[in-house]
């Protein structure tokens, strides 16, 4: 079985490893430092039993200490291993003939080192881990923390907490120091229910992670630090069952580099790399992705708290003027509407704030609140009651004592209200006076930066109650297409590029319309064919393998009389003579008139497999990188999704003389093109459609390519 098709850990599957009501400590130890010493210190607050092993000694302080997991009085529920990586794979075996329901390895020196006999080492421990049906944690891995039972079982240095809200953060990281350094947090008062790190990952992943505090009540959002994962997709499905259950993860994804994008031959190769690829997942998957490490706790902490939105704009309130600019600069960048206040919310401010005050949104109290204490709490008030807004800003410019009192009032305005209140530290004085009380109120968020406030407060706007699913839905291609053109790109040679014409006529079985063409072999059948089509037409360039027309001089646009087409043609074919294109001929085309130029594209990615690109048609898809990515295949309504989140989407409305794009009609266009796509991903690594010219629900795909992959055989 390979990653990608093991099935995610369940709850009960991890219970006893995560949750474990007893420990066994292996490579328990007295002296001061070793891991074994620091593990036992951290653990000493568990609620459960924990169990020293080492045959060196008979007790260690006032516990017994047992030489084997087999003269233990009772079966483990989680082995530690603080031993040395030789000893490793005996003590696990040892765990596993004992019934133990998991193990947590420490060592160092397996796969990381990309030695094969160590890489070997770590998969014969992964193998042992799935025969046994015993979860391993690690290797390489720093440990876990379970707050809720006090189950430290790390010998890294543990952030306080006290106990766990029911707004609790879980921790997922595969980097163990900058998991614990998230869980700082709890430290400044963000409540955090588990701090979970995987190490090398040989069983037990990230996903397995995702997926058991989706289930685990202690956890209300789960922060994750993402390097990367051999079988993503599994993480995407663990995020599934997190947004089924009401639970959002946030992800900071780190090493986003695109380097398989640099030999792509089309255009959406470019535009489809690792990062796009990951961001479009991510957001099939219902994760919020944060591109600021500070950014991950903050926005989970918010989404632990914050009830959805009731209301589509947000009230913000201050007592200094520049605050609230700088909270409405913030909101436009990150598209947070501020709507003006309801005529009944404007005569309160009216009545409370100064004339040289602001009773609109953004609220400025003035420095007024000073002589007026209650002024700021009756404005706030309003706002929250409100109907307009789901949320309200307070930039606290001042950290001091009567700071305190103002939070818990918003908070509890916030709770009477359904609402949100968000509390933005726009002070030096970062764990002063209120600070804590902000971050632990159970209706409010506190953020110290303003920019990252409204982008959590936008993410949280946009957010869909029900993200679209990751399963393939109703098809709207029928089967008999998709066989048809299964077949005839079987018989494409491996790495060839299937020209225009051709890729064309396979995206008509999709029901794809293209223009209408006639191939030439001289300039003399090209007038002849260019008479027959109606005037003007296009003349390019034919020819097996060719990516891109235009770097050799092989199109001619509005071509008004066969004299013209002549000329063209004979040029073409002369360039195509000197460049050493053999079997060239020219293709005839159809004038298309004016629409808005759509570019469609897909390539096959590594791990998530077909990928969608959707864009501004033409060369404008390179010079302004107007697309969007998402997993092929897509619905209808996933792709009406894609063509708002282009940033030239006004243009599909009529723009300049166009005629305004029928959106619905194009959205399931696209949904037939990813059905393309997803079909026949193990037959193509890139396709593109470039441009498909577009205007009102009439839609003609001009120029198309196709780069073949290795054929596995025939579509069944």
């Amino acid at each position: 079985m390979t990653d990608a098709d093991r099935p995610l850990y369940t709850h009960a599957a991890l219970r006893r490893l995560l949750d474990p009501k007893n420990v066994a400590l292996v490579g328990a130890s007295s002296r001061a430092g070793a891991f074994g010493a620091r593990v036992a210190a951290n653990m000493a607050g568990f609620q459960g039993r924990l169990h020293f092993v080492n045959a060196r000694y008979e007790r260690i302080g006032d516990q017994p200490c047992y030489p084997s997991l087999a003269a233990l009085p009772e079966v483990p529920d989680c082995v530690v291993l603080a031993v040395a990586r030789e000893v490793v794979e005996p003590v696990l075996a040892e765990a596993a003939a004992r019934g133990a329901g998991g193990a947590i390895v420490f060592a160092s020196g397996y796969a990381e080192t990309a030695k094969p006999d160590r890489i070997a080492e770590q998969a014969r421990i992964r193998a042992l881990a799935r025969e046994a049906g015993m979860p391993i944690i690690g290797p390489n891995c720093i440990g876990i923390v379970n707050y809720v039972t006090r189950a430290a079982i790390t010998f890294s240095a543990l952030p306080k907490q006290g106990e766990v809200a029911p707004h609790a953060v879980g921790v997922v990281s595969q980097s163990g120091a900058l998991g614990f350094a998230l869980a700082l947090a709890a430290e400044h008062g963000t409540a955090v229910s588990h701090v979970l790190t995987s190490g090398n990952s040989c069983d037990v992943d990230m996903a397995d992670y995702v997926a058991y505090l989706a289930d685990d009540p202690a956890c209300r959002a789960i922060a994750c630090l993402f390097e990367g994962m051999a079988a993503p997709r599994r993480l995407l499905a663990a995020a599934e069952r997190a947004a089924a259950r009401g639970k959002v993860v946030v992800a900071h994804k780190i090493a986003v580099g695109e380097s398989g994008a640099a030999a792509a031959l089309s255009h959406t190769g470019s535009l489809a790399g690792s990062d796009a690829a990951y961001r479009a997942a991510f957001a099939r998957a219902g994760i919020v992705v944060v591109d600021q490490f500070e950014a991950l706790m903050e926005t989970a902490a918010f989404f632990a708290k914050a009830p959805p939105p009731r209301a589509s704009g947000v009230a913000v309130v201050a007592a200094s003027g520049g605050a609230a600019i700088m909270a409405a600069d913030k909101a436009e960048i990150h598209g947070v509407p501020l709507p003006q206040p309801a005529e009944a919310t404007r005569a309160v401010l009216e009545a409370r704030i100064p004339e040289f005050g602001s009773p609109r949104n953004p609220c400025d109290v003035t420095a007024q609140v000073l002589t007026d204490p209650e002024s700021l709490n009756a404005c706030a008030g309003a706002l929250l009651a409100d109907p307009a807004y789901a949320a309200l800003v307070v930039p606290t410019v001042y950290a001091y004592e009567p700071v305190i009192r103002r939070i818990n009032a918003f908070d509890a305005l916030a709770r009477e209200t359904g609402k949100f209140v968000c509390t933005i530290w726009t002070n030096e004085h970062l764990e002063g006076p209120g600070s804590r009380e902000a971050e632990s109120a159970a209706h409010s968020a506190l953020f110290r930066s303003t920019d990252r406030c409204f982008a959590a407060l936008a993410a949280w706007l946009a957010r869909p109650l029900a993200p679209p699913s990751l399963a393939a839905g109703k098809r709207l291609v029928a089967d008999a297409a998709r066989r048809e053109v299964g077949h005839l790109l079987d018989a494409a040679r491996p790495g060839a590029i299937i020209g225009e014409a051709e890729a064309k006529a396979l995206f008509a079985r999709y029901g794809i319309p293209g223009v209408a063409e006639m191939r030439a072999d001289s300039p003399e059948s090209a007038a002849a064919a260019a008479e027959r089509l109606g005037f003007p037409v296009v003349v390019k360039i034919e020819a097996p393998d060719l990516a891109h027309k235009t770097e050799i001089g092989g199109v001619r646009l509005d071509l008004a009389d066969a004299a013209a087409v002549r000329r063209g043609a004979a040029e073409i074919l002369a360039a195509a003579a000197r460049a050493g294109i053999a079997g060239a001929g020219v293709l005839v085309q159809k004038m298309v008139p004016q629409g808005v130029e759509i570019m469609l594209g897909a390539r096959i990615d590594p791990l998530f497999g077909p990928l969608i690109v959707v864009g501004l048609g033409g060369v404008f898809v390179e010079l302004l990188q107007d697309s969007v990515v998402d997993l092929a295949p897509v619905s209808p309504e996933v792709a009406r999704g894609m063509l708002g989140r282009l940033r030239g989407a006004r243009r599909l409305d009529g723009f300049r003389g166009t005629q305004a794009v029928d959106r619905d009609a194009l959205a399931n266009l696209i949904a037939r093109f990813s059905e393309f796509a997803a079909d026949h991903a193990e037959r193509i690594s890139e396709i593109d459609l470039n441009p498909l010219i577009a205007s009102g629900d009439r839609f003609v795909a001009v120029d198309a390519l196709i780069v073949a992959a290795k054929p596995v055989g025939n579509f069944s």
